[in-house]
């Protein structure tokens, strides 16, 4: 059985590699899709959307309004830290591929039940991109 749940966010970024326009500061307007997948229970249910939201809300609530920064842009890490700004510095370029990575990981370790044994998340970067990202429990 599979249940799926949408959330979204507003978020900064940018990709200092890039060789065009995303090198600029900018934002999106982010839309996942968590996929699980796994064993009914007893009640005949995989997971109740509410407990679902109560996993997947603060993970989207970190992100949500802030500006992530890969932790090697320093230059970018030294001018947010001059104003009273959300960040979130990670370990990875903020590309739509590694947040949906991040993300998969974030919700694969977040107290899911026993009888989910995998997960899909995929986060729309714009309407009509996205990356997917898997993790089998």
């Amino acid at each position: 059985m599979k249940v799926s749940k949408s959330f979204h966010w507003e978020m900064g970024h940018r990709l200092p590699f890039h060789q065009g326009k995303c090198i600029n500061l900018h934002g999106h307007s982010y839309r996942m899709y968590v996929e699980v997948e796994g064993d009914l229970d007893e009640n005949g249910m995989l997971i109740d959307f509410y407990d679902l939201k109560r996993i997947i809300n603060p993970l989207v609530e970190e992100l949500d309004h802030a500006f992530m920064v890969y932790k090697n842009d320093t230059d970018l890490i030294t001018l947010l830290e001059k104003f009273p700004t959300k960040k979130v510095v990670v370990g990875f370029q903020s590309s739509v591929e590694n947040i949906s990575q991040y993300m998969c990981d974030k919700i694969s370790g977040a107290g899911l039940p026993g009888n989910i044994k995998a997960v899909r998340v995929k986060v729309y970067e714009t309407s009509d991109a996205y990356a997917e990202a898997e993790k089998v429990l």
